[in-house]
């Protein structure tokens, strides 16, 4: 299983993403390849990118080779898509549920 602390720093080698934290201050956002994402949530690549496309999860960067980049942030994602999916929520029941809890923060 893939450890969530060995990320990627920065959008294309070596650059870092700023993420305002308290106080104002930037600091270092972790980044995920693709393929950390499949392989921590046990998903094909086509899986991770139709989800992409159908705004379930977003890109938090791409690198330089235009390679997709994602957030901490996918990972809870992910598993609320997973939950509901198992539950027997269709894609479309998912992504108006998670349009509407997005609206809502």
């Amino acid at each position: 299983m893939l450890e969530r602390d060995a990320t990627l720093q920065g959008s294309s080698m070596g650059e870092k993403t700023p993420e305002i934290a308290e106080g104002g201050r930037s600091r270092p956002r972790k980044l995920y390849r693709i393929g950390e994402v499949m392989e921590y949530a046990k998903l094909s690549r086509q899986t991770v990118h139709n989800y992409t496309v159908m705004g379930l999860i977003s890109e938090a960067d791409r690198t330089r080779g235009n390679q997709r980049l994602y957030g901490e942030e996918v990972f809870e994602r992910l598993a609320k898509i997973a939950e509901l999916k198992k539950k027997g929520f269709r894609m479309a029941d998912i992504r108006r549920m998670l349009a509407e809890e997005e609206k809502r923060s």
